[in-house]
């Protein structure tokens, strides 16, 4: 991709971005290959009002800054010598050299970003924050990128130019926005947007707790699954299978608007989530899962990987006080939050 003259940071005062983490509500894994590769996947998810966000500051400095205000990380680029993949930064610099903006000019720019979430979350962070980068550049240089084409190209950027394991289903949430039921066939994705009542999402927000029980490091799960998928394991398999039908029935439970029937369907898909792979539960999560129930949940998972991040819960109205409170008691932080039906949004601020 090419760049714009030299000059064509000169009117710009900041460009931003707000690009929306999500929930997976079923069919988590199943995005991942080889399994989608060979079996297809499908995962049900949203977005939610919780956000990575970034802005690009122009300067006349032949350089280009990042900073993190979540980290404190502060880093210069003087050279192109500097865009090497070295563990540090990789995808800031994965985004700068698919752009050619490793290839320095008369003008420089800052980069700050900031998340409603740290890594190791379970609502997609890390692939939100390459596509909130790549929609800052998008708007920046004024690139026909569709909603498809920015998601492609982080999933790219992620897994083959940086080496990160993963799957697809968090790039495409972070893009589109909204209720989503994505497929995935190989290369091929397929974005089905859920056109659901106010209604209906208004009650299921409000059924649903999310909570912090602390982060986590997915690739050794992604490892594990990925293994099990590859050597043909029969109970793990199986268990993906069983994980995708049960996808596709949440779907069909949103669309008939029957939600005691989609808590149900979460907690059938943890069950057998949990047999995907090593690490995706621990007695930690049993405990707080186990404790929720008992206080009135209907069902609920674990949102990302496994191993840590957030806890989602369905519950019935008249119990959600009493779970919410047993979950404080854990010693969880419960997260508020609303659903985000726009998806990623750029602009740009003119001096």
């Amino acid at each position: 991709m090419s760049a714009q003259p030299k000059n064509f940071l000169s009117q710009i005062k900041m460009v931003r971005a707000r690009t929306p983490l999500r929930l997976s509500f079923g069919g988590g894994g199943t995005d991942v290959s080889p399994y989608a590769d060979t079996h297809g996947g499908c995962v049900l998810n949203a977005t939610i009002s919780r956000y990575v966000y970034g802005t690009l500051v122009p300067k006349s400095e032949r350089s280009i800054g990042f900073r993190s205000f979540d980290y404190g990380t502060v880093v210069y680029w003087t050279q192109e010598e500097h865009f090497q993949f070295d563990g540090q930064m990789d995808l800031v610099k994965g985004v700068l050299k698919r752009f050619e903006l490793d290839k320095f000019r008369t003008d420089g720019f800052d980069l700050f970003v900031h998340a409603d979430a740290p890594p190791g979350s379970g609502l997609g962070s890390s692939s939100t924050f390459t596509v909130a980068l790549i929609g800052l550049f998008r708007e920046l240089l004024g690139l026909p990128i569709t909603s498809a084409g920015m998601a492609g190209l982080a999933y790219d950027i992620e897994r083959n130019d940086v080496g990160i394991k993963g799957g697809r289903q968090d790039q495409y949430a972070a893009a589109f926005g909204g209720f989503n039921f994505m497929e995935f066939h190989g290369e091929e994705v397929v974005v089905t947007p859920l056109r659901l009542s106010e209604f209906l999402i208004n009650e299921l927000e409000y059924n649903l707790i999310l909570c912090f029980t602390g982060s986590r490091e997915s690739q050794p799960i992604i490892d594990s699954q990925m293994e099990s998928a590859k050597n043909n394991e029969a109970e793990p398999l199986a268990a993906m299978d069983q994980v995708k039908a049960i996808a596709i029935e949440m779907k069909k439970a949103l669309l008939a608007e029957n939600l005691d029937r989609f808590g149900e369907m979460l907690h059938e898909g943890w069950l057998q989530k949990k047999k995907m792979a090593k690490g995706i539960t621990t007695p930690r999560i049993d405990e707080l899962y186990e404790e929720a129930r008992k206080a009135g949940a209907i069902g609920g998972k674990i949102t990302g990987a496994g191993g840590g991040g957030h806890l989602l819960l369905y519950c019935p109205f008249n119990k959600r006080h009493i779970v919410r409170e047993r979950l404080s008691a854990l010693g969880t932080t419960v997260t508020d939050f609303r659903f985000d039906p726009v998806g990623m949004q750029t602009w740009r601020v003119y001096k």
